[in-house]
């Protein structure tokens, strides 16, 4: 399997965790530590997901999806927020800024990997 996902969070624990995971499972892991990297790292890459969290400095999850949707080349990649936030006005901010999907933190590993493997197909 060589799919790549970039994983955008300021917590490098949270980082870890997710690499660790996605890695596990057999997926290529690029980091980003906010959604500034985050863009930076996609302008670089090729990546099939991306999970970003929706706190962070720099550019938050909503502005990184923004940025990230109005390209071209960005337009269809699945980008999955995981957040610690769960309300339903937060959710419903990050579909309309083009979010696919949204997993609440802490997140369970298996599900995780069930998310990954649904919107990736």
């Amino acid at each position: 399997m060589d799919k790549t996902i970039l994983i955008i969070d300021d917590s490098s624990s949270m980082r870890q965790m997710m690499a660790f995971t996605l890695g596990e499972a057999g997926y290529k892991v690029i980091e980003a530590e906010d959604g500034e990297d985050g863009l930076a790292k996609l302008a670089e890459s090729r990546v099939n997901m991306v999970i970003t969290d929706m706190n962070m400095p720099k550019l938050n999850g909503i502005e990184f999806i923004i940025s990230a949707r109005s390209t071209p080349e960005c337009k269809f990649i699945p980008i999955v927020v995981l957040s610690t936030e769960s309300h339903s006005s937060k959710k419903e901010k990050a579909k309309k800024a083009g979010a696919t999907g949204w997993i609440v933190k802490p997140f369970d590993p298996e599900k995780l990997l069930d998310v990954v493997k649904k919107v990736m197909g």
